[in-house]
């Protein structure tokens, strides 16, 4: 191999390692500003379960609210949407050129990546938008209840809205069943980990992934029933989901657990912003 093929080799290997640090980088930040936003909206559901904070919005909009409200807000507000707009890049860079694994080539594991790439910048905009004193993030509430009225409206948006909450409902099953069969084991370091840790990082992930599958599953239901309704207001965001509950047999108590699920998912993505083989 001559000089020049030399050269450009370890420039590529130099371009392609700095890509991957930024990646990474960008990836545990952008875990750790999800678990801010989680662990926030648990707390706050927390106080409206207790009664103690029945004037707050437990959702993101709430937890942002919170956060702008206290000392050097705005500057956490956009580390944390700087951080999200990582986990997009992160999650862009997996759907283009596959996830870290023996497996992140394929087809169905990019394309979730992709999924997840638009998740995460839809809630980077939010979060950025609320930042700048815009209304992107809003109410979750009013923004499920919008989408779903304009969606009605079009040709067939009634299929469109009941496949669309059918979807929902389906990820938050997928996402509390691997939850529980603790799939994310195979995306931890876990070699680095002592054993306490990992019965911490275990109970968080399982009891905030089963939550949050909950949360995620019910939404879904609901946006159904607005479908088949044809009624937008029968749709719900986090702050009405997680308030259903409190109606539910177990009352209160149903909605304590999910909200401490929440936290504790908050938790989690820490673990995993420290821990997460990227």
């Amino acid at each position: 191999m001559n000089a020049r093929a030399l050269t450009l080799r370890s420039r590529f290997t130099a371009r392609r390692a700095a890509r991957s640090s930024v990646v990474e980088t960008g990836a545990r930040w952008g875990l750790a500003a999800r678990g801010v936003i989680y662990l926030l909206i648990g707390i706050i559901a927390l106080q409206v379960a207790t009664g103690s904070g029945s004037g707050e919005e437990a959702d993101r909009s709430g937890a942002l609210e919170t956060l702008g409200g206290q000392p050097f807000g705005a500057a956490v507000l956009w580390a944390l949407g700087i951080g999200l707009i990582g986990m997009v890049l992160w999650r862009l860079s997996e759907a283009l050129f596959g996830a870290a694994g023996p497996d992140g080539g394929k087809a169905h594991k990019r394309a979730l990546s992709a999924v997840r790439c638009v998740f995460y910048a839809t809630v980077a905009y939010s979060v950025l938008a609320f930042t700048v004193g815009e209304s992107g993030a809003g109410s979750s509430d009013r923004q499920s209840r919008d989408l779903t009225a304009r969606a009605l409206e079009l040709p067939g948006g009634q299929w469109i809205v009941g496949a669309v909450g059918s979807g929902i409902a389906g990820a938050g099953l997928w996402i509390g069943v691997r939850a529980a069969l603790r799939k994310y084991h195979k995306h931890l370091k876990t070699g680095e980990m002592s054993r306490r840790v990992r019965q911490v990082v275990d109970t968080c992930g399982v009891a905030g992934g089963v939550a949050r599958g909950l949360v995620f599953a019910v939404a879904g239901g609901f946006a159904v029933r607005a479908a088949v309704m044809y009624d937008p207001d029968e749709a719900k965001g986090l702050d009405d989901t997680l308030r259903t509950f409190a109606a539910a047999a177990a009352g209160p108590w149903l909605m304590m657990a999910t909200a401490a699920g929440l936290a504790l998912f908050g938790v989690f993505s820490f673990c995993m912003a420290r821990w997460r083989a990227v």
